[in-house]
């Protein structure tokens, strides 16, 4: 029988590397939201769903899809493409090859609302993220995040 070594105590950097990554996963998705509320009365979650859509293949995807790749559940994004919908930018169709499943299709006006809003939240994400990371590897840092972000 073999016992467990107990885990390594974190080392200085490690706890503060730990903590402002535990402040940051808050802080950020906060400053870009109210930056884009600010600038475009868009919260930061409908523009990634837009933009989501925008990358899909026709503008198209089924609504569990959607709701994954926005890392929302699927009620969660029923009421938000539920929202876009009544402004126009989203449409709801059934799915071609299930009649039980929806995709959410962005709209011509949903694809310009989105470009339109683009700007501001590149500035954002410049401002609050980009601009602190001056000297770093970001090639090496964004394998280590998404290696971090894949371990399951």
């Amino acid at each position: 029988m073999t016992t467990a070594r107990p885990p390594r105590p974190l080392t200085p950097d490690e706890n503060a590397l730990l903590r402002a990554l535990t402040r940051v996963m808050y802080a950020l998705p906060r400053a870009i939201d109210a930056d884009m509320m600010r600038g475009q009365r868009l919260p930061l979650i409908e523009f990634i769903t837009l933009m989501r859509l925008s990358e899909a293949p026709h503008r198209r995807m089924r609504m569990g899809d959607l709701a994954a790749a926005c890392e929302l559940s699927l009620s969660g994004m029923t009421r938000i493409v539920t929202r876009l919908a009544g402004q126009g930018l989203i449409e709801r169709v059934r799915c071609d090859d299930d009649a039980r499943g929806w995709n959410a299709v962005l709209t011509d006006a949903g694809l310009t609302r989105l470009e339109r809003a683009w700007p501001d939240n590149l500035a954002s994400v410049r401002r609050h993220f980009l601009d602190h990371l001056e000297g770093i590897d970001l090639a090496r840092l964004a394998h280590a995040i998404q290696r971090v972000a894949s371990d399951d």
